[in-house]
């Protein structure tokens, strides 16, 4: 009977750990002018909340170096997810734009860039996570 019981709880304890897998993303955002400000990062994870900022899923930043500045996140789940990126020189912590909302500061996205009238769709910059993951990402 203990064996059983054993059984059980080795095999719902590694069940659960593999349902709640949590991973690490590595962002390695090319392009950086200065060393002034921060890198900030906003992950999203569906199209409905892209690119608003009362729906970000994780957010944060790392201080900028010249050159290549990375970015570790820790303990994202499994999921689909879309990363926007910019260079914060200032330290405002803002995307800051000109009076027709276009950015001052570089800006980049996990996979689709900006276009002509606009910034890329979730779907243009989503991408799976399922495992430990490194991104190569330049600004613009």
């Amino acid at each position: 009977m203990k064996v059983i019981k054993l059984l059980m709880v080795l095999f719902f304890g590694t069940v659960s750990n593999s349902m709640l897998a949590q991973h690490n993303l590595s962002l390695h955002v090319a392009g950086v002018k200065s060393d002034d400000g921060n890198v900030c990062f906003a992950i999203y994870s569906n199209e409905s909340s892209f690119l608003k900022y009362d729906e970000v899923f994780k957010f944060g930043s790392q201080k900028a170096v010249k050159g290549k500045t990375t970015i570790e996140i820790e303990d994202l789940p499994d999921g689909n997810y879309a990363v926007a990126i910019f260079h914060d020189a200032n330290g405002n912590k803002n995307l800051d734009t000109n009076m027709f909302g276009i950015p001052k500061e570089e800006i980049a996205f996990s996979r689709g860039k900006m276009k002509m009238f606009g910034p890329p769709k979730f779907d243009e910059c989503a991408f799976i996570l399922n495992s430990n993951m490194e991104l190569n990402i330049m600004l613009q």
